[in-house]
């Protein structure tokens, strides 16, 4: 390590860092960001820091970023930090242990792991490795005994590590870990890209700042003392002060270079003089080590230094370390600090540069394995080596993609195609064509988000050219998926019509059937026109099994499947048949789809127990393969939500409360806020249900959303038109239930299905207005026709909405079989044969929807004079919505009850609880586990349990023993 001056002072910013660090032993982790100035004292800070931490039981490690030019080395610091606790020998067993259920860990701890670390070309691999990462992290704290991870220079960060910290920020939940950050404010040029990922950083709630300041007079003169070893006399101190302005390493560089007025004023003077005192031998190491940078293995600086130094290059060494110019950091060469490297470079003749420069490249070249590919890029580069640069921006591009880097590997593609038309023979000397790398650049750009990107690049490539009209076609399929990601599926389209155009008839099948799969696909999402669409999906799969193409086959069954969605049974078999070829090809990106339009294909067929089992099989999935933080693990979270919640249960869900400590830092990152608003959205079906007061303010909190993202204007509009009905606010719901319809018929069309929901809601709240006004004597006659407006509308939507299938799915057919009812309401023409109809529409599982409508039901019985069938309508939605806890219906029923002279029942067994229910409870009284009974019902566990709770709360019981007892003594369990 290199030498260090006196640690001084600090106490506030000392006592911050050890809070933090005693909060993480606790399990309350964080992230604390160390700004200053160059030399003012970060590092001698942290190395305080990890003493105190490490004398308390703490794990410390610290690691740094590097400055490599253009191009950093991706992961860098994290690799150097596992490294290091791998070498631990209290850490190295549980290094190993979290490495052998994450092999993706393998890139960044070669050797490690079940086996070697799979190849992703999509963002799975990223999230696998961020994942082990996290999780190895996470593994080496414990209670009282944290894990302290120093990060320093972030000035210098990849993107990639700065990626790891987002996802580290987001994850942090109960972990024993504390993450402290360091970088140079005085490097943060306009343009930096550490700059914007500070502000993000800044707005996250485990998220601390320390702006570390220059010494106050005090301090400084405490300080020197420490330095000298004795106080400084006031002439000497005054000029100190003056001239280092309380900056920690001037002010000890000042105070070694000499005393008096022959104080060097700059501290590139001061920084020279320490180099100039030396052997002139031992000074030209230091510039032979200057242009490795501030860190710089042995191996590679001594095969440089021995042809370009004189003297023993061991001797040498010695010298420069006895001098404190180099030291030993995490087992290589470091300048004591960044400021004396680049002094020392910065003093060097434009011909030294490139002549050292080109050492360090012809000493690589030399031994490969003295660097790696983007250090070499670097050193070609600065010394006008084209052609070598080239090769190694290639080769560097490699080198990230083996770790899952994408950012950088398309940075390093980026950098050889620049380099291109300044090679001579440019494919000869790269061993590749043009087009291949601009292929390349364009997927690596769409790995890491730069949709833009990847199709300009993706065209670009088009315009080169190309005599082989299968590669031709080949470019087409990857602009079109390209074209896909930034959603102009019209475009993706003709790219997929014009690829299968020019695939020759000898083409190979492979080639073929991934055009004929993308062609699927775009179809699927623009023109829906399902025959075209599954008459290129059938034949896609059928050529991908021909040439034993797993992944294509994946690809098109999937896309199969969502075209055969008026066969449940049919699409979940094709779904699981390509969630299997899609395991077996590695293609995870593909196998989450599978998982997901499962769980939509059971959720809009109404069988909403195996969406909840899907769900359940795709959570452990995702777990496994460390994909919980995936778009489409995030489309679980959604629909599990929404699962649930028709399934009965009302509760908070944890992951997406807002008390929870993820959903909490999520909230402070703007990047997220669509992702939350969709959460928020959907948590509004239970609040509503439930009659949380503050419904509807959380619902329009969130219009400024509705022109950012549809979904969430319809997913937030629906229940607050909900609940604005609940709370009596009628002609607020029917201009927001407008306003909503209105908005979502520019954005999409006049007849989309979301409609036919709006349009119940809508006239739902009309038929109470249309009563009240009838209690008053006013006529209701304008919200009539403005009913009628609407349920011509909604069935419209029904018709010519085009459901997938052809035909509406059961909650489609729920909701207009209860806009009708509501519409004959709002006549005053209570129908009970039309609720009934919505009771049974309803009743495919959507709990809470049945016992409203059962309450209407027992309403409109009421009118019609059959007081004995609204009581037994009356007792079962009062029951359920009492054992759901849905205050407001429970309220509403109760009052109907009153206002009829009406005794709610105690309910019975037949009346309350659903079948399922009935047989969940005779299984409970055998004993058996929520797993058990899941096994022998073929439902998920968590399923099982909230057909428990639902059981308990209608039986008033507090544990199972007592619900048995219960139903024993009301006769509701057999024999």
């Amino acid at each position: 390590m290199t030498t260090l001056g006196p640690f001084v002072a600090r106490e506030d910013e000392v006592g911050r860092l050890t809070a933090a660090l005693a909060r993480a032993g606790e399990g309350d982790p964080g992230v604390v960001l160390v700004g200053a100035d160059a030399g003012v004292g970060k590092t001698r800070l942290l190395a305080h820091v990890s003493r105190i931490a490490v004398e308390q039981g703490a794990t410390a490690v610290t690691a740094a970023c590097v400055d490599l030019g253009e191009v950093g080395l991706p992961y860098l610091p994290f690799a150097g930090a596992l490294g290091q606790l791998h070498a631990t020998p209290a850490a190295q067993e549980t290094v190993e242990e979290v490495a052998r259920t994450r092999p993706a860990l393998a890139r960044l701890l070669p050797g490690l792991g079940a086996g070697a670390a799979p190849r992703a070309e999509d963002e799975t691999g990223r999230l696998q490795l961020f994942d082990g990462i996290a999780a190895t992290l996470a593994a080496v704290g414990a209670p009282g005994r944290p894990l302290l991870l120093v990060l320093e220079d972030l000035h210098w960060a990849d993107p990639s590590t700065r990626d790891v910290l987002r996802y580290l920020v987001a994850r942090l939940r109960d972990e024993h870990l504390l993450v402290v950050g360091t970088y140079r404010t005085d490097d943060l040029h306009r343009t930096h890209p550490l700059r914007p990922f500070l502000s993000e950083m800044w707005r996250h709630a485990r998220v601390e700042r320390i702006d570390l300041a220059p010494f106050t007079p005090p301090e400084l003169r405490e300080f020197a003392a420490a330095v000298r070893g004795a106080p400084l006399p006031d002439p000497d101190f005054t000029q100190v002060l003056q001239r280092s302005e309380g900056n920690a390493y001037f002010a000890e560089e000042l105070l070694q270079a000499g005393d008096g007025s022959a104080l060097p004023w700059s501290l590139a003077e001061v920084l020279r003089s320490r180099v100039e005192r030396l052997d002139p031998d031992v000074q030209e190491l230091a510039r032979v080590a200057s242009v490795g940078g501030r860190i710089v293995s042995e191996p590679l600086l001594r095969a440089v230094a021995e042809h370009h130094t004189a003297g023993d290059v061991d001797r040498l060494l010695r010298e420069a370390m006895a001098a404190n110019v180099l030291g030993w950091e995490e087992g290589r060469v470091a300048f004591r600090h960044a400021l004396l490297a680049e002094a020392v470079y910065e003093d060097l003749l434009p011909g030294e540069q490139v002549r050292l420069h080109r050492a360090y490249r012809d000493a690589i070249l030399a031994d490969p394995s003295l660097a790696s590919a983007a250090r070499l890029a670097h050193h070609a580069t600065r010394c006008q080596d084209t052609a070598t640069a080239l090769v190694a921006s290639l080769r560097a591009a490699d080198e990230a993609a083996s770790v899952v880097a994408p950012q950088e590997e398309h940075r390093h593609l980026e950098k050889a195609l620049r380099l291109w038309a300044s090679v001579p023979d440019a494919a000869d000397v790269a061993g590749t064509t043009r087009v291949a790398v601009l292929e390349r650049a364009a997927g690596a750009a769409s790995r890491s988000g730069d949709h833009p990107r990847a199709v300009a690049l993706g065209r670009e490539a088009l315009t080169e050219p190309v005599d082989d009209p299968v590669l031709r076609a080949h470019l087409r399929v990857c602009l079109a998926r390209h074209l896909l990601g930034l959603e102009r599926e019209r475009d993706a389209l003709e790219q997929a019509r014009l690829a299968l155009d020019e695939l020759p008839d000898d083409a190979p099948p492979g080639a073929r059937a991934w055009a004929l799969a993308t062609h699927a696909r775009t179809l699927l999402v623009t023109e829906r026109d399902d025959d075209a669409a599954r008459d290129a999906a059938e034949r896609a799969a059928a050529v991908a099994d021909a040439a034993g193409d797993a992944a294509a086959a994946a690809d098109a069954l999937a896309t199969l499947a969502v075209l055969v969605v008026d066969d449940p049974d049919h699409a979940a078999r094709l779904l699981i048949e390509a969630r299997e070829r899609a395991r077996e090809a590695g293609d995870l990106v593909t196998e989450q789809r599978c998982h997901h339009n499962l769980v939509t294909t059971y959720y809009y067929a109404g069988r909403l127990e195996e969406a909840a089992a899907a769900l359940d099989a795709g959570f452990a999935r995702n777990r496994e393969t460390g994909l919980e933080w995936s778009d489409f693990g995030m489309s679980h979270l959604f629909f599990d939500r929404l699962v649930r919640y028709c399934l009965g249960d009302l509760g908070v869900p944890e992951a997406i409360s807002p008390t929870h400590p993820v959903s909490r830092a999520a909230r402070r990152d703007t990047s997220l806020e669509p992702l939350i608003a969709v959460f928020d959205a959907v948590a509004l079906y239970s609040a509503v249900a439930r009659g949380d007061e503050d419904a509807i303010a959380r619902g329009q909190a969130l219009r400024p959303m509705w022109e950012r993202d549809s979904q969430v204007a319809l997913l937030s509009g629906g229940p607050t038109i909900d609940a604005l009905t609940w709370a009596g606010r009628l002609d607020e719901a029917v201009q927001l239930a407008t306003e909503l319809i209105e908005h979502l018929g520019r954005t999409w069309d006049d007849y989309f299905l979301g409609g036919i929901w709006l349009a119940a809601l809508a006239i739902a709240a009309l038929a109470d207005g249309a009563e009240a006004d009838r209690r008053a004597g006013v006529d209701p006659a304008l919200k009539v026709r403005h009913g009628d407006e609407l349920l011509e509308r909604a069935r419209a939507a029904a018709v010519r909405g085009r459901p997938r299938g052809g035909r509406l799915g059961p909650e489609g057919v729920a909701w207009l079989r209860r806009a009708e009812a509501e519409h004959a309401r709002l006549a005053g023409t209570a129908d009970p044969e039309l609720w009934r109809r919505a009771v049974e529409a309803f009743s495919y599982g959507y709990r809470y929807e049945v016992a409203r409508s059962r309450w209407r039901l027992a309403e409109a019985l009421l009118h019609a004079g059959d007081r004995d069938a609204a009581r037994a309508e009356l007792d079962v939605a009062h029951a359920e919505a009492v054992a759901m806890g849905a205050r407001p219906l429970a309220e509403a029923t109760a009052a109907l009850a009153r206002r009829a002279r009406l005794d709610v029942a105690a309910p019975h067994r037949g009346e309350v609880l659903t079948d399922r229910e009935a047989e969940v409870l005779e299984l409970v009284a055998q004993g058996l586990t929520n797993r058990q009974i899941g096994e022998r019902l073929f439902i998920s566990g968590k399923t099982v349990s909230v057909h428990v709770s639902n059981v308990l709360a209608k039986l008033g019981a507090t544990s199972r023993a007592e619900a048995v007892a219960i139903a024993h003594r009301r006769g509701l369990l057999a024999g």
